[in-house]
């Protein structure tokens, strides 16, 4: 029997988890700076969401943008930002660390794992730039991490598909494959299609531009997107 695909939302602020909620999405992955792929976000964000809303709220852990290499110093930060995570009640963790040979780091991606549990982790998009992925996704299983944020290595997960195919087949239902990048309602039954059971997605609308010198153009989650996304599914 076919699951029901669940619809996980990119959030980058208040506004955007509400509208998720509201518009029916399963889950959102909370984070901040979507427009460098987003950080793990404030303490004010976190506790905002968690306490005025119902959805499920997995949040990203990544103390900065650029690499997934982090400095003892970074690390420290991340584990310090999972415990305030759990401390608030939220429900999942999504991070994931890769060596300078972009490799996954499994001491470290293991420490984080434990430390996030009894929450559920995702290894985020840093999957995407492993130099042996399949390698790498049996590491993941190895680890015990619950799900994967990929886009099959590409720009797009459309044009991942091929990869994010053989993923699934190579899980045997030991891991979640969650698709990622470029999902909307026009695409998203191309992942159901393939035999997937969750999709992501951050269903942005550019809000009307500011005349901030110091602005980059600010996104929300459009609850219109979300929901043509979920009749799609």
């Amino acid at each position: 029997m076919t699951l029901k695909m669940k619809l996980e939302i990119c959030a980058n602020s208040y506004q955007s988890a509400k509208n998720a909620q509201e518009a029916g999405a399963h889950r959102i992955e909370l984070c901040q700076e979507l427009s460098v792929g987003g950080i793990t976000p404030s303490y004010g964000l976190l506790k905002q969401v968690v306490e005025n809303l119902d959805i499920q709220v997995f949040v990203l852990i990544r103390p900065r943008s650029g690499n997934f290499v982090y400095s003892d110093a970074e690390f420290d930060i991340m584990k310090h930002d999972i415990q305030l995570c759990k401390g608030l009640g939220c429900d999942g963790i999504v991070s994931g660390i890769l060596n300078n040979n972009k490799t996954i780091d499994r001491d470290r991606t293991q420490e984080l794992i434990e430390l996030s549990k009894p929450l559920p982790f995702t290894f985020h998009r840093a999957f995407d730039e492993v130099v042996n992925p399949l390698e790498a996704f049996l590491q993941l299983i190895d680890l015990g991490v619950e799900r994967v944020l990929t886009s099959g290595q590409q720009t797009t997960a459309e044009l991942g598909l091929e990869l994010l195919k053989d993923l699934n087949i190579m899980s045997s239902g030991r891991i979640i494959i969650l698709a990622g990048s470029g999902i909307t309602s026009d695409n998203a039954l191309k992942f159901k299609q393939i035999g997937l059971n969750e999709i992501h997605a951050s269903a942005s609308s550019l809000l009307e531009e500011n005349n901030s010198l110091f602005s980059m153009p600010l996104t929300y989650s459009n609850p219109q997107k979300i929901k043509a996304i979920l009749n799609a599914i």
